[in-house]
Formats: structure tokens, sequence, C-alpha cells
């Protein structure tokens, strides 16, 4: 069977693919931890999930306009406008059906063949994806080690050419947890700048930080004659605990807003119309939906210190980079490489049959020698799912 070029190279999110095996062995009646689903493990706050309901209540289940309503927009732009120096237009928000969707209308909107687009290694599996699908050309950049594979500009200076043409960045990352510092930043967004290179900043994780009480820094922290060309992406998926509702959005310069906004029309029209109400209600009161963030951080904060710990007592032998923010721990496993297991994915597949616990391989993410354990789930699991993993590890 012949397909299109335009997906001979695109390969399924390795994630989900986790996400679901584990949850189709669970439901054969295999006792499976699985660690490897990237979302909250909290419901959607009620008074946020009410705000969709109403939503359906009243009539509100029809077409919007293609970048979202016009409330949710200037909801979004408010929120946005609460930290930062410059004035954000509404017109320049574009809401999609998550994140997901906003990177790929970035992707697709700004890049075509013969361009290169630097991405921040390790990445999340679906950035190259979203490249090769836009027909250009992934180049992956990777910091220091002992930096937590923070780039600097050197870092891109090393790898960048005439044919670069923009640079995919997310912080707090994922899968690494590591979270830049404000000047660490800004040294990267000024090296784009001067490049003239469009950076696509991932911000969907900036509220769980855990570097200090506040989310990380990110582009609306530094003063507009500091940030060059930029597409924003962000959304309620993560924060919020509403991964099931869809809703991400863009924020960009207006005439690529527009461009976006009239893509979108051609492929998805509007994100759900109850979802927007949802996420209406969220932005509408920012004080109510940041104590519920401030919840669910603290909640993720104690995990992040108890895997931490256990594996310091019980893994020595495996290193981790340290978890700033988001809620991965990214770990090496090529001390267990050994004949017939000589991969992360067979790693993650050993495990998953000797242990009942579902990772995620590290070669979904740019680096074999690394597995993503997500720890968005309740204490008592955590324990049992890495004492698990130190007996297999210490069956070897």
């Amino acid at each position: 069977m012949t397909f299109s070029r335009n997906i001979e190279r695109l390969q399924p999110s390795a994630t989900l693919a986790v996400d679901a095996l584990a949850k189709q062995l669970k439901a054969e009646g295999r006792d499976i931890i699985n660690l490897g689903a990237g979302e909250p493990d909290f419901a959607t706050p009620e008074w946020i999930a009410e705000g969709g309901i109403q939503g359906i209540k009243d009539g509100k289940t029809h077409y919007t306009p293609a970048p979202g309503t016009p409330q949710l927009r200037k909801a979004i732009a408010k929120e946005l406008q609460s930290r930062t120096a410059r004035e954000v237009d509404w017109n320049a928000i574009v809401v999609s059906n998550g994140a997901k969707q906003s990177l790929f209308n970035a992707c697709f909107s700004l890049f075509g063949p013969g361009d290169e687009v630097l991405v921040a290694s390790p990445y999340w599996t679906s950035y190259p994806q979203m490249v090769t699908l836009s027909r250009a050309e992934p180049v992956f950049v990777f910091g220091k080690e002992d930096r937590d594979f923070r780039l600097t500009p050197d870092d891109l200076e090393g790898v960048a050419t005439d044919r670069t043409k923009g640079l995919m960045l997310c912080s707090p990352s994922n899968p690494s947890g590591g979270v830049y510092s404000l000047e660490e930043f800004r040294e990267v967004v000024a090296w784009a700048r001067e490049r003239g290179v469009w950076l696509l900043s991932d911000e969907i994780y900036r509220f769980i930080n855990f570097t200090s009480d506040g989310p990380a820094p990110g582009l609306l922290d530094l003063a507009p004659d500091e940030v060059g060309p930029f597409v924003l992406i962000d959304g309620v998926s993560k924060a919020y605990a509403m991964t099931g509702w869809r809703i991400g959005f863009s924020y960009s310069p207006l005439d690529l807003a527009k461009k976006m906004s009239a893509f979108q029309s051609h492929t998805t029209s509007n994100p759900s119309s109850p979802s927007q109400e949802a996420a209406l209600a969220a932005y509408s009161q920012p004080e109510r939906a940041h104590a519920e963030v401030r919840r669910m951080v603290d909640a993720f904060r104690r995990r992040r210190d108890l895997v931490a710990g256990l594996f310091n007592e019980l893994l020595p032998g495996l290193s981790y980079v340290k978890p700033d923010g988001a809620f991965y721990l990214y770990f090496r496993v090529d001390s267990l490489f050994r004949e017939g297991m000589a991969d992360s994915s067979a790693v993650c597949t050993w495990l998953l049959e000797k242990a009942e616990i579902a990772l995620v391989p590290g070669v979904a993410f740019g680096d074999d020698r690394y597995v993503r354990l997500s720890y968005a789930t309740s204490d008592a699991l955590l324990e049992e799912a890495i004492r698990r993993l130190a007996v297999a590890v210490g069956s070897l």
C-alpha cells in the first residue's frame, strides 16, 4: 500500500502508545502501575467543569469562530497581560484543540521544505513529527548533561545554519523536568532574536514549577524589546487538570495569528464549544484558579520529593535529571543494558513484564539512555512502583 509522502516519516505517539498498552494489560487483569501517562491524576476542579456543563445547558453547543470565542480569547489575553509590560491583543490569541494543535498550527504556518528547526532535546515526542509533517527538517540540540540539558547560545550556535528558521523549546521540560532560570531563558531568547529565528516557546507546564513559589520564567517575563519573532503556546491541560477538554492556545504576532486561524478553519474549525466555556470559567476567575493550581503543585512537589528520595535510597546507581518542574523523573538506564536488552525500549518492555510498571523509553524523547517516569499518581502507587523497580534492577 502506498501512502502520501506527507506521512512517510510519521511515527505514532510513543507516550500514548505506552498508556494504551498499560490500560489494555490492566483490563486483562494484570496489576500494572502506569507511570507512562503525561497527565495530572486530579479531577478538573468542579467549578470549572460546571462552566462547561452550564454552557451545554445554555445551548452553547454550536460553531464558534475558528480561533475561539471572543470572550475566551479576551479572558486569556487579560491573564497574559497580568504578567507582562507588553500590550496583549486578544486578536493575536488563537484557541485550539489542545496545545498540541497550537504547536502544529505554528509549525505548519511557519516552516516548509528547505527549512531547519532546532529542537531542544530531550524533546517531547511530537515535536519532530510536527516539523517533518511541515516538510521541514528537525535538528536536535542537546545541552550538557551536567546542566540537565538546558541549552546555551553556544549549543545553539554550534548547530545553526543559514537554513535555521525556528527553535522549539519547552520549560519546564517534558520529559526531563528541567527548568530554565530567567537569565538562562533570556540568553536563549536573545540568541533567537539576534538570529531572526522564530522561537516556539511551549509553556504548558509553566505553573508546575518547584524553583519558586510562582510560575517558571517565560516569554512574557521579558521586556518586549528582548524578544524576537515568537509563538507562545499554553493551555489548560496540565495546570488545571483539563487534558481531556482539549483547550490550548497560541499567542503570536497578529499577522501570524490570522494565518494560523485561517489554517485551523480548514482543518478542525473551532475547538469544542462546551470546553471553551469551561476554560472561560478558569480564565475569568484567576485568583480562584491559581489557588487550585497551587494545591496541585504542592502535591506534585511532595511526590517529586518522595520519588527522588526513593531513587536515592533504593536505586543509587540510576542517575536522574533534577526535576524542578512538570511531573516527570527522567533517569538513565544504560547501566542496565546487556545482551537481549540493549536499549531503552527493551528495558521498558522488561520492566512491564517483570515488574508490571509502565514507563516511556527515552528513545521517544531523543535519548536512548533514559526512561521517563510520570509521578502524577498517588503516593502509595509511586512507592510500590519504585520498590518493584528496585527489586527488578537488583535481580540483574
